[in-house]
């Protein structure tokens, strides 16, 4: 076993694989620790582009991060695994892990030894036990729910196209249950795949005929957000006739219909859950650790789990509460990143034998795309932004994240890449 001190990393998202790479950069290569990267996936693809992967605007080929060629080149270890339990008495952790072979159930177990564990797991939507959501409803919460969405409304069309009735008017309905930022932005980036589609030849469906409804059970859009967001964003989904319903709770859903409140129900071929999330049952099976409602597990200001120093959380798998007056922080790309940053300073003050320092968190404002060339935000909680300005801002947080993994030169050139690339690229993706 080697005597370097043993980081062990669970989670590939924003946090996870922003620090495994600047814990590789700053102590990996100087040999003064000794850093692995867990995930079940052999690629990283930053979760705020799911719904435009979903929508088919976007390629997720052209955006994907692997994680053994990254690894490679920023100094840590990277193991494919599904992380199934942890053994604080011995200081390790079980995977599981998943052969490429014609024989699906063909797999294997690995042991881990860590010295610091740092859980970056994320989160998971939460249907609530909603009768008819797992079997009818789509989820976002990864690339390969992105996938199927995308395959499944490519499918509608494909099958309008081969349709032999020309007097009925080819309709589809699409219904999207939860209005935070994943059901609003897919909603508004849907309005841009339908004209893509027909512009495309895919036209036995007109733009006009395909509903969209985003469902809410709060009061208003965006509860998270503040009311001008929600308000600037209402005002551009109502130019975009998507129907927005809300205080209305989902009751079920089946095959064609979402009911809600007093039975009333929404035709939908398609639907989407957005509403809600909870964490991986693997964080819900480690039962010993102190969890809020949601399931995530309670760190203190140092992001140390408050039952082991030795194990840290980050991002959507932490309750964190930084001021007794204040909630706890939310389940944000920005915190996530900004808690990865904070933990090279951690886990310096750690190997070093020194205090642990406190999270601190400066919230940047918060951002919503509305399709191609429009956004609506708030930066630093006073200065209000719209349409291409915002969209420009918005895109740059992705940047930000390219440059925090690649380096800025690298990103830069991804940048110019994408600019020239997109003149000539395909709209929507139809494969």
């Amino acid at each position: 076993m080697s005597d370097l001190h043993h980081i062990v990393i669970v989670g590939g998202g924003v946090a996870g694989l922003e620090l495994a790479t600047q814990l590789g950069d700053t102590f990996a290569k100087h040999k003064k620790a000794k850093i692995t990267l867990v995930d079940q996936k052999l690629t990283h693809l930053w979760k705020p582009l799911l719904h435009e992967v979903a929508a088919g605007t976007m390629n997720a080929h052209d955006e994907e991060t692997n994680y053994l060629a990254h690894s490679a080149k920023h100094h840590y270890e990277f193991v494919l695994g599904t992380f199934t339990k942890l053994d604080r008495e011995h200081k390790t952790i079980e995977l599981q892990i998943k052969t490429p072979s014609k024989n699906e159930n063909l797999s294997d177990r690995k042991t881990l030894h860590y010295d610091t564990l740092i859980l970056a797991i994320g989160s998971i939507s939460n249907d609530f036990n909603t009768e008819g959501v797992k079997q009818y409803c789509h989820f976002l919460d990864s690339r390969n729910q992105a996938d199927v969405f995308h395959q499944d409304i490519l499918q509608y069309y494909l099958d309008a196209q081969q349709s032999t009735d020309v007097e009925t008017p080819q309709e589809l309905h699409i219904g999207i249950i939860g209005a935070g930022a994943t059901g609003v932005e897919l909603a508004a980036e849907l309005v841009q795949t339908k004209t893509n589609f027909h512009q495309y030849g895919l036209n036995k469906i007109h733009p006009q005929n395909v509903k969209i409804t985003l469902i809410e059970g709060a009061e208003r859009i965006l509860p998270a957000l503040s009311e001008t967001i929600a308000e600037n964003t209402m005002k551009q989904l109502k130019r975009m006739k998507i129907e927005v319903l809300t205080a209305c709770r989902v009751k079920k859903v089946d095959e064609n219909f979402i009911y809600i409140n007093d039975e009333q129900k929404i035709p939908a071929q398609l639907k989407v859950w957005a509403a809600g999330i909870k964490t991986p049952d693997v964080i819900a099976n480690l039962a010993d650790f102190p969890k809020d409602r949601m399931g995530r597990i309670e760190v203190y200001a140092t992001l140390q789990s408050k039952l082991d120093p030795d194990i840290f959380v980050l991002g959507d798998c932490a309750h964190c509460v930084l001021d007794a007056k204040e909630p706890p922080l939310g389940p944000r790309a920005q915190v996530a990143s900004q808690q990865a940053s904070f933990m090279v300073d951690a886990i310096s003050a750690r190997l070093n034998g020194s205090k642990q320092p406190m999270f601190k968190f400066s919230d940047k404002g918060s951002l919503v795309s509305l399709s191609k060339n429009k956004a609506v935000g708030e930066m630093m909680g006073q200065v209000h932004v719209q349409g291409f300005i915002a969209k420009s801002m918005y895109v740059s947080l992705y940047r930000m994240h390219q440059a925090t993994i690649y380096g800025y030169t690298h990103a830069g050139l991804l940048t110019a890449k994408d600019f020239v690339t997109r003149k000539i690229a395909p709209k929507i993706k139809l494969h």
